[in-house]
């Protein structure tokens, strides 16, 4: 076993042991560089001797970059960030970059989040799901740091964003819920300070006041399996209970399946339908079998890595609000009525898993 007290191996000491200057030690390890093929072998068997591995710190100080982009989480409890985060991740390896991750609970302040993260040197800000303060973004526009808001909008034009189209997939659905027959619909939000929560409720509530239906009961579950619990419970305890629910994501869906199917014994999709948002893999197992809109996860990240790498090239390159098309996904959860809506406007047409 290694002594843990020994100093640690430097450059310095591969360099003696090679036969070589520190500069050759630096380029043996430094893709692109021009060494010597026979040189650059010296250079790697006296560190595989040694047990030395390059510091990216002492070489971020070097070169002034630390091939690192900060990633803002909130939190990974839902499936839907962890499998974006996992794409990202990938992504970006693939430029040559690392993931420097923080995560907070959805209530929490972004900014001590970003002054830690700033604190970094990382090369640019993506925020998932997280909102940016006017003070932030003021800031990482001033010292030309790229900000990139994925899975939400903000209302400075000065930083970019990418989202799947919330307000269209809230539409599609009160059409797909009409088109079943269903008369009596309730909508269980995430939280009123989210863009993607608002807007998918925006687009749920106009296309169904456009259709003459009727207003719609309404709950907030909190993002969470448990808040949604709850919401349903006291949707359910109305006089007049909805015969159809749409959550503003997948978990608070399979919430409200917890409690529909496995407090009450109800059938979902007979007795009552149940529609999510987001697609998570959870939502496809036997036992949810869940009807949801599928947000567009790969293209996402594309158009991500996409507005990373010309922000990256160009300080002043001009922020890009992106929207992306998702598309219904058709399970057993929900009604499924013997003619679909017209869904020609639509880029996707429905699914049927």
């Amino acid at each position: 076993m290694a002594d843990s007290s020994r100093r640690p191996v430097t450059s310095y000491d591969v360099a003696k042991l090679a036969g070589v200057s520190q500069s050759a030690v630096s380029r043996a390890f430094t893709e692109g560089a021009k060494i010597a093929d026979s040189t650059r072998e010296k250079v790697h068997q006296a560190a595989a001797t040694l047990g030395y591995r390059p510091s990216f710190i002492a070489r971020s100080l070097i070169t002034r970059r630390s091939n690192l982009i900060g990633v803002v989480v909130p939190g990974l409890v839902n499936p839907f960030y962890a499998a974006l985060l996992d794409a990202l991740s990938h992504a970006l390896n693939q430029m040559g970059y690392r993931v420097l991750l923080f995560s907070m609970l959805q209530d929490d302040d972004t900014d001590p989040i970003l002054e830690e993260v700033l604190r970094h040197r990382v090369e640019a800000v993506v925020m998932v799901s997280s909102s940016l303060s006017s003070h932030f973004s003021y800031e990482c526009q001033r010292s030309g740091l790229p900000v990139l808001l994925l899975n939400r909008t903000n209302d400075s034009a000065t930083v970019s964003s990418i989202t799947s189209d919330n307000v269209g997939g809230g539409a599609a659905i009160a059409d797909f819920l009409l088109a079943g027959g269903h008369q009596q619909l309730a909508f269980i939000a995430g939280r009123d300070s989210s863009s993607t929560s608002r807007d998918r409720e925006t687009g749920f509530v106009q296309r169904l006041a456009q259709r003459g239906a009727a207003p719609i009961m309404r709950e907030t579950g909190d993002w969470s399996l448990m808040g949604a619990m709850a919401a349903t419970r006291r949707l359910m305890a109305s006089s007049s209970p909805p015969d159809a629910v749409f959550c503003a994501n997948d978990m608070m869906a399979i919430g409200a399946l917890n409690v529909i199917v496995g407090e009450m014994g109800c059938l979902a999709g007979r007795d009552i339908s149940i529609v999510g948002f987001d697609d998570i893999a959870m939502g496809a197992w036997p036992l949810f079998n869940l009807t949801t809109w599928q947000q567009p996860l790969t293209e996402m990240v594309a158009s991500a890595i996409a507005i990373l790498r010309a922000q990256l090239a160009q300080q002043d390159c001009a922020p890009v609000q992106c929207q992306l098309p998702g598309k219904l996904i058709l399970r057993g959860s929900a009604r499924i009525p013997a003619i679909l809506p017209d869904f020609s406007d639509d880029p996707l047409p429905p699914y049927r898993a």
